[in-house]
């Protein structure tokens, strides 16, 4: 039996975060559609501990305090760390027009 749809679609992906994931990455072009909501930062998009701690900075730049990727890693354990995916990184995100 196949699985059930999802009872709704998928946000989005917030186009400014993936653009800051293509630049911490210094990634060639076309990368980006490698930047799906079920990638994870570690796994799929390699990102290294130096990346991480780019884009949690510059994702506190563009979004302000709250959108806190450091602090939200340093509650992970290692296997939640490794599952860790972009859609996890945009629930950080502020709601638009709540910066």
């Amino acid at each position: 039996m196949p699985n059930p749809e999802p009872p709704y679609p998928a946000a989005p992906l917030n186009q400014d975060l993936v653009d800051l994931l293509v630049e911490v990455a210094g990634a060639p072009p076309g990368w980006a559609r490698h930047v799906t909501p079920d990638a994870r930062l570690d796994g799929d998009l390699l990102l290294d501990e130096g990346e991480l701690a780019e884009l949690a900075g510059r994702l506190r730049e563009h979004f302000g305090p709250r959108t806190d990727l450091a602090a939200l890693r340093a509650g992970l354990d290692l296997a939640a760390l490794e599952a860790l995916t972009v859609a996890d990184v945009q629930r950080l995100l502020p709601e638009k027009g709540a910066r």
